[in-house]
This record gives structure tokens, C-alpha cells and sequence, in this order.
């Protein structure tokens, strides 16, 4: 795709992540026309931005969809592919505000901070034994997946004085991380780790990657952060291991259904974090996506190809 934009939407959908306006009004300089829009909106816009897709959006007069999220496993690119729809996304932009929710969560198994929530709520004076707290430095933490998301919680984790390895397709060093283990070495990665964080897109060589027998191979003292997607593990298995104690606990901000059941056992489970898959959150997400936007819409001007060019 090459040339200018001359109507950028912003789909509706962005609304839960933030107001659509504040993107709008973001944008407002950079293309001569921005507007919020709906779905039948949509196809009169020569690029739109998006948080949810649609097959509505094809056949339409859109050349360009932006998903404001990094993962992209809801969208039909090979469809928009065959309708000569360019593609993009916002990897890049979250490794800081996951990063920083990853690194809470350790803190918070670590300090016991989940626990004293619970009291606080009970207006109880729970002290706890000796033994249960502890720092994180020194502990080892296992990232499986290095990309944008796992390098943001690898350098806090490095930060804190931990001890940080990490799973990578290929394998390569990683400021902050002492070792990388390929793919194939999972189970050895994750054997000794204090904490696994999972920060890899949801595929289908990664769907269903932390089941039964990863979990086994887990200390039952070690913690499991998910900030990836739900299906990357099995959730039945995950809750097994809670209720058995085969794992000490789960930071979890996705899950295989969203919202989380209200029967989930999950909810009530005091050694698991639940978040409602929102580690990518920030004030200042608008901002994020928009100046990716607004570089990509120089550069088509220019006849550039774009940052984060998906298919």
C-alpha cells in the first residue's frame, strides 16, 4: 500500500481499552480527517484502527487495519491479505507497562501482599510464620518467549537481582538474561525457575504449551505468570495443580474464557492474582498507538514500507 490517507477511523471497539476519542483527537493533524466510527461507519474509511475485527470490514473501500493490540490471533490476515488489505499492529509498545504488571506480581507472592489484601478485606491481623516471606532477588525467573513482552520483564527482573533465564526459537543472547535455552529445552528452562513468566503469542505450536506435564516439572514452590494468552496453557490442568499444590501459585491476566466465569475456581483460589487482561494498560495507551500510526502514515506518503507490517 502506498500514497495518503485521507479518512482514518477509529473503530468504536478501542473503547475498551481506552475512549476512542482521546486516539482521535490524537490523530486529528496528522490525516486530513479522523473520526469515530462503527462498523457500517468503517467502509467509507481508507484506514481504520481497531481493537476487534470482523469480515464486514472486507470488501469495503479500508486498505489499512491497525489492531491497537501486539497479538493478532483474531484477525483473518489472510483474508484481508486476498482483499489487498495492509496490516498492522502495536508489538513494541507494551514491555513496559507488562513488564512492570509481571514484576508485581512477583512482588506480590514474594511480600505476601495478595494475602494481606484478603485480610485487609476481613479486617483481620494476620501475621504470617517466619518462613513465608521473602525477597525475589536471587530467585530465578524463567521468561518463555524473549520478544517485545518478555524482554520488558526480563529487565526488571534483572533490576530486582534476579536470576533470569529464558525460552527462545532461536538462540541467541538477551541484555539481561544469564542463559537462553531453545524451544525443545522447556522443561529443563523451567525445572529450577522460582517464577515462569509466559510472554509468547498465542499460535498453533504454542496453544496448549503449559499443560499437565509442565506444571509437574515446576517446583511446588514456584509461581506461574501468564500475561501471554489463556489458551497458551490448560487451564484445567493449571487449576488441578493449584488445588493439589503440585505449584505455590498463578499471576494470571488471561485466560481460555473472557471475562473469567463466574464459577472459575480461580476467583477464589488466595494463591492466584486474577486481572482482568489488562497488564498492557496504561494512560498513556492512545499515545502509544497513535505515534505508530502517525510515523505509518508518513512513511506511506513517502513510499515507505510501514513499522509493524503484519501481512
Amino acid at each position: 500500500m502506498t500514497g495518503t490517507i485521507e479518512r482514518f477511523g477509529v473503530h468504536e471497539s478501542v473503547g475498551r481499552v481506552f475512549p476512542p476519542e482521546n486516539l482521535r483527537d490524537y490523530l486529528a493533524d496528522a490525516v486530513p480527517e479522523v473520526a469515530v466510527v462503527s462498523t457500517a461507519d468503517a467502509a467509507d474509511c481508507d484506514a481504520l484502527v481497531t481493537f476487534e475485527y470482523t469480515d464486514d470490514f472486507l470488501g469495503t473501500d479500508i486498505e489499512w487495519i491497525h489492531t491497537i493490540q501486539a497479538g493478532y490471533d483474531r484477525f483473518d490476515t489472510e483474508a484481508m491479505a486476498a482483499d489487498d488489505i495492509a496490516f498492522t499492529n502495536s508489538t513494541g509498545i507494551h514491555d513496559e507497562s507488562v513488564g512492570e504488571t509481571a514484576a508485581c506480581y512477583m512482588l506480590m507472592f514474594a511480600r505476601l501482599l495478595h494475602r494481606y489484601r484478603w485480610s485487609q478485606r476481613d479486617h483481620e491481623w494476620d501475621r504470617p510464620d517466619w518462613h513465608e516471606p521473602f525477597t525475589v532477588a536471587d530467585n530465578r525467573l524463567c521468561v518463555v518467549g524473549l520478544g517485545t513482552l518478555g524482554q520488558g520483564i526480563a529487565t526488571r527482573a534483572d533490576a530486582l537481582g534476579m536470576d533470569v533465564v529464558g525460552v527462545k526459537r532461536t538462540v541467541e543472547p538477551v541484555d539481561g538474561v544469564r542463559k537462553v535455552y531453545p524451544a525443545d529445552e522447556l522443561h529443563e528452562a523451567i525445572g529450577d525457575a522460582d517464577f515462569v513468566a509466559l510472554a509468547v503469542p498465542l499460535t498453533d505450536g504454542t496453544r496448549g504449551l503449559v499443560g499437565a506435564s509442565e506444571l509437574e516439572r515446576m517446583d511446588d514452590d514456584a509461581y506461574l505468570i501468564n500475561v501471554s494468552r489463556g489458551p497458551v496453557v490448560d487451564q484445567s490442568a493449571l487449576v488441578s495443580a493449584l488445588e493439589s499444590g503440585a505449584i505455590a501459585g498463578a499471576g494470571l491476566d488471561v485466560f481460555e474464557e473472557e471475562p473469567l466465569p463466574d464459577d472459575s475456581p480461580l476467583w477464589d483460589m488466595e494463591n492466584v492474582v486474577v486481572t482482568p487482561h489488562t497488564a498492557a494498560h496504561t494512560r498513556d495507551y492512545f499515545r502509544l498507538v497513535g505515534d505508530i500510526l502517525r510515523e505509518n502514515v508518513d512513511r506511506l506518503a513517502a513510499g515507505r514500507e510501514m513499522k509493524n507490517w503484519v501481512a
